[in-house]
């Protein structure tokens, strides 16, 4: 497989504020590759900045061969684009709102139709295709948004966080139709600060956190930098301190690391049940009530506590 796009040392300031910090990556022809973390780690300026909708402070990045800075119409025509805000006209029908961003692709005609139904049957749409979108639900929307992405058959698809603020059938829906798109040969750059998401759609994932991609490959090369360590994660009550809990539990001998976010204590430990029961005799001990418990297995959410000393959170 050869790179489709190859991103150095990017950087984005705005004034003393440094959004994206040197980072460097390739996605290789005919892969997902996913930019997880949380809120605010800059993976939405990134993609901003490899889609030329803003010019890097520093850096440079190709694709398809051509740069960003000084090719941006050639980029354009390479990528497709989901961007996390709605791109749509609620009063026009679905078919209506890919006929007017078809038009500004260029497309026209029986060729413009012929897409708009190829499309529409890719997103699962056909049925409703002719009601106005303010009929629609929020994951419908969204799947109007990733066609408008899909028209001009772009070879490199950015997607921006698709799933944020939709029901759960809809978020199934939209994951299966990236797995579905990549099949087919699409190339797909995928952000998302939902773990799950990453460590189900992709072949390599890069972790960012505050402007820099910290931790970058397959998830087995990812899980190994946490060897073979399992999470155990306690949620407590909102009128508990947990912060109280975590140091507690850091005494225990097995106990790589807890850290706290929000009301959630999050215990890195080899083996998560052996340490279940010593945890909850601390939180006993401090009069502390723990609401429930989660035990997981090597993972990308233990990757990312592992390098930031905090929790992976939606």
């Amino acid at each position: 497989m050869k790179a489709i796009l190859e991103a150095k040392e990017l950087v984005k300031k705005y004034g003393d504020f440094t959004a994206v910090n040197g980072i460097s990556f390739e996605i290789m022809e005919g892969e997902i590759f996913s930019l997880l973390g949380p809120n605010g780690a800059g993976k939405t300026t990134t993609i901003s900045m490899l889609s030329t909708l803003y010019v890097p402070t520093r850096g440079e990045a190709t694709i398809g061969g051509h740069s960003i800075k000084k090719e941006p119409m050639a980029v354009r025509n390479l990528i497709g684009v989901v961007p996390q805000d709605l791109a749509l006209y609620e009063e026009l029908t679905a078919r209506e709102n890919l006929m007017f961003w078809g038009q500004m692709y260029g497309l026209s005609g029986k060729t413009l139709n012929a897409r708009i139904d190829e499309v529409l049957e890719q997103i699962g749409l056909t049925d409703k295709a002719r009601q106005r979108l303010k009929t629609y639900s929020g994951g419908m929307k969204r799947r109007v948004n990733i066609g408008v992405g899909l028209l001009h058959r772009p070879r490199l698809l950015f997607m921006d966080e698709p799933t944020v603020g939709i029901d759960p059938q809809s978020r199934r829906a939209i994951l299966d139709s990236v797995k579905d798109l990549n099949k087919q040969g699409m190339t797909v750059l995928y952000t998302t600060h939902y773990m799950e998401e990453a460590a189900e759609l992709s072949d390599r994932v890069g972790i960012m956190d505050h402007g820099e991609l910290i931790a970058l490959g397959t998830q087995a090369e990812l899980t190994k930098q946490v060897g073979e360590m399992e999470t155990l994660i306690l949620h407590v009550g909102e009128n508990e301190d947990p912060e109280r809990l975590a140091v507690a539990i850091r005494t225990l001998k097995m106990v790589r690391r807890a850290d706290v976010t929000d009301h959630t204590v999050t215990v890195i430990v080899p083996e998560a049940e052996e340490a279940l029961a010593p945890a909850i005799t601390k939180a006993n001990e401090l009069g502390i009530k723990i609401h429930s418990v989660d035990m997981r297995e090597p993972n990308l959410e233990a990757v990312f506590l592992h390098l930031t000393g905090r929790a992976l959170r939606d």
